[in-house]
């Protein structure tokens, strides 16, 4: 029940006793009336799932965000449990939490209009989700609402040896003041390893949807209208007798479902079956249209929850609820018989093979989507009503897909509306988000996704009510380790995602949420009525599967509209690949390329054994940028890679070469170790050494040595000896000089002239020489 005058006020008189409490001149809650800073103290948040302050617990009080006294007691002994956890057990904060928390539970006692407060830690404090409910030591790190006391002792942070343990992911107390951008301990794909269940792990589960409750069942608003018994089984034929465009019925799935309500988690308990309605509607045993159309819609239910998701079987269900569906609508399709080349959805083409809203040199069909929610020609309303559904802002919807009725669209509602075209005039529809599956995006091999796991994107729709299939729900992550959604948003047996990263299509990457406030609706951000949880009794995950375009057990594969592409366009960050099997791009086997996040760097030298796993994946339209590297991809196939001179550097040839055989491994370094290294300036590839250079200094160059020049010199003294010998005598056989001419005629004709340079001077010699020209000679 909700908190009424009296327990709010007892409730205030308690917080009022809580602030007054003094140590000297010291006010004991001083140190817990805010929340810690997130960016000085980002590990205060990895610890502590559930931080609190009085500051927030009283501004919620205020406005009436607590529907029970005892969740304003959890809020405020998570205060001082969180404090306890988190710092040493002798250390000023811990002793004040401590006191602090033993007059809460006194005063709290002492007003019995309040209920009994809990001694033990709430399911939600640090203490149970690790497991540790006695106090070991504790980090004596400050934060906001624990400030800074003098402690002493060594950090300890015992609980980090405490592993969550994942489930299959199918649900926590309401939390009013915790933000949906609260990260979980381990949050996301920080471990690449496959977890796995466990029996501890599937009990923690059964436990908690024993007391789940009951989908209620359709509401009464949004039913067809009134028509006559003979259209009724004009619409079972319908439904009977539709063939898809290779000539099967597709409602001999509906009719292999038995009548018994065998299956669980169902808004009801008769015998229904397609048979049945057939019966009923001939021998006009509905009393009206609306007892006709709940009929129907309760057998669709139930085929959904018959078959699971994305196989052949539930594509036929999906696509029979949407024939009848628009059979009902205000503008039904000619027939019979009924042709659609879009599965009779409103929309020309679904997620994957769309034109990505920003980028015009990108193929795909456009005008499908906007990037933001349109205004013209609507109003805009609280709530839109169909077939019992009932719509709002940020609810979560699967949506008729005109390209795969097996896989319906995940969309969250932004806006409800009512058209004003003239066209269109007074129909419903609504403006959503939409969601990405793993086999609608592109992505590497090795690339893991969580069971369930969608992928949030930049596309909002406008769909008609007639393409609504059911209602779901998606959690993020924050949420999704925690705890499952409380009704109305989730009942047991809906449809339940979780969401960890935003896919850009258009350069074909992921990118881990950090905000989780961006992805919603801006006016239920801050709500503490969105999607409240049912904890779990510790942090559990999901399990990770790889990419679903790898060959199943069964042999069979997925198709499309996504694919494989080379190790380099996401969310690894940098990496290091070595080439699994021998490769056809003309690479020799064991090249190691160099990765950037968010880019590719020589697509055709990337191959993996799970790539050409994925090869017979249907072709999508490449971006601009795609197609370039594909052709360079083409011409490499026949023209062998030029590598630069030197040695072969690769981590292959350093680990061994041939020699390995198929043991080879693929190893990842992350990015902000990947750009400490040097690229090679012509191949953009990653420069990697098998050690650091050695720190020696550079060999010198060969030098003649000085017994070598003293030869030298002394010959050149001795020729130019000679040389003045032979002119004086030449000169004293010519006359003593006449006949200069002459003599100069002769010589070159009897006599090669000297080269001078034949042997040089030293530089001593010349400065010798110059000084004795200069009179500088000493």
């Amino acid at each position: 029940m909700p908190v009424t005058a009296a327990q709010k006020a007892a409730v205030e008189e308690v917080i009022g006793v809580l602030l007054g409490m003094q140590a000297g001149k010291r006010n004991l809650c001083g140190m817990f009336m805010d929340l810690v800073d997130r960016e000085e103290w980002p590990q205060y948040y990895e610890v502590i799932p559930e931080p609190r302050c009085i500051n927030k617990i009283k501004a919620g009080l205020e406005k009436g965000r607590y529907k029970e006294a005892s969740d304003v007691y959890t809020d405020l002994s998570l205060v001082f449990w969180n404090a306890l956890f988190y710092n040493e057990p002798k250390s000023q904060i811990a002793l004040d939490a401590e006191t602090v928390k033993t007059a809460l539970e006194n005063e709290w006692r002492k007003r019995s209009i309040l209920g009994a407060p809990r001694k033990s830690p709430p399911p939600s404090s640090a203490q149970k989700v690790h497991g540790v409910v006695d106090q070991p030591e504790r980090p004596s790190q400050p934060t906001a609402s624990h400030p800074p006391t003098t402690t002493s002792g060594s950090s300890k942070m015992t609980q980090s040896t405490v592993k969550p343990v994942p489930i299959r992911p199918k649900q926590r107390q309401h939390t009013p003041d915790v933000d949906v951008d609260i990260m979980s301990p381990d949050n996301g794909h920080a471990d690449d390893t496959m977890l796995e269940r466990d029996p501890e792990s599937e009990e923690i589960v059964k436990q908690l949807e024993k007391g789940l409750p009951r989908w209620p069942g359709f509401g009464e608003e949004g039913w067809m209208d009134e028509t006559s018994p003979d259209r009724l089984v004009d619409l079972v034929q319908a439904i009977k007798n539709y063939k898809d465009v290779a000539g099967n019925r597709p409602s001999s799935s509906l009719e292999a479902i038995p009548e018994g309500t065998t299956t669980p988690h169902l808004s009801y308990t008769t015998p229904l079956s397609l048979k049945i309605i057939e019966s009923r509607a001939r021998d006009k045993k509905y009393a009206n249209a609306k007892e006709f159309d709940i009929d129907v819609a309760k057998l669709f239910e139930k085929a959904r929850r018959y078959y699971e998701i994305c196989t052949e079987a539930y594509g036929h269900v999906l696509l029979l609820q949407r024939l009848y569906q628009a059979l009902t609508s205000p503008n039904p399709p000619s027939g019979p018989p009924y042709v659609s080349t879009q599965n009779f959805a409103a929309l020309r083409a679904g997620p994957g093979a769309i034109k990505p809203v920003h980028g015009n040199d990108t193929d795909g069909v456009p005008n499908v989507t906007t990037h933001r929610v349109l205004t013209r020609e609507r109003k805009f309303v609280d709530e839109v009503h169909y077939r019992g559904w009932t719509l709002k802002l940020a609810d979560w919807v699967h949506l008729s897909n005109p390209d795969d009725p097996s896989r319906p669209i995940i969309a969250q509602v932004f806006r409800c509306w009512i058209s004003e075209e003239p066209a269109k005039a007074g129909r419903a529809g609504i403006t959503v988000s939409w969601y990405y599956r793993p086999e609608q995006t592109f992505h590497p091999a090795e690339r893991r996704f969580w069971e369930g796991e969608v992928f949030k994107t930049s596309h909002f729709a406008d769909h008609p009510v007639e393409d609504i299939i059911e209602k779901i729900a998606c959690q993020f992550t924050a949420r999704h380790i925690r705890g499952r959604p409380r009704p109305p948003y989730w009942y047991l047996g809906f449809p339940l995602y979780v969401c960890d990263s935003r896919y850009n299509d258009r350069d074909r990457v992921f990118v881990k949420i950090k905000n989780w406030n961006s992805c919603i609706p801006e006016e239920v951000r801050k709500s503490t009525e969105f999607m409240p949880i049912y904890p779990f009794e510790r942090t559990v995950y999901p399990i990770r599967y790889p990419s679903p375009f790898l060959v199943k057990g069964n042999g069979s594969k997925v198709k499309g509209p996504g694919g494989i592409i080379p190790s380099s366009s996401g969310d690894g960050g940098g990496e290091l690949e070595v080439d699994k099997k021998k490769n056809t791009s003309g690479v020799g086997k064991g090249d190691v390329v160099g990765v950037n996040k968010g880019q590719q760097q020589h697509a055709g030298n990337i191959t993996t054994q799970a790539a050409t796993a994925g090869s017979s994946v249907a072709p999508t339209p490449q971006p601009h940028y795609q197609q370039q590297l594909m052709q360079q991809s083409q011409h490499q196939q026949h023209q062998p890679v030029q590598r630069p001179p030197g040695p072969d550097r690769s981590v292959f040839t350093a680990a061994g070469g041939a020699t390995l055989g198929n043991n080879i491994q693929v190893e990842k370094l992350p990015s902000e170790i990947t750009k400490h290294f040097d690229r090679d300036p012509d191949t953009n590839e990653m420069l990697w050494f098998s050690a650091p250079p050695l720190n020696v200094s550079r060999i010198p160059p060969a030098k003649h040595s000085l017994a070598y020049l003293h030869f030298l010199a002394m010959k050149r003294k001795r020729e130019e000896q000679k040389d003045g010998e032979g002119e004086q005598a030449t000169n004293n056989e010519n006359g003593g000089g006449g006949g200069e001419g002459e003599n100069q005629s002769d010589l070159g004709a009897n006599k090669r002239p000297k080269v001078d340079n034949e042997v040089r001077l030293t530089t001593r010699e010349m400065m010798q020489r110059l000084w004795v020209e200069m009179k500088m000679d000493v």
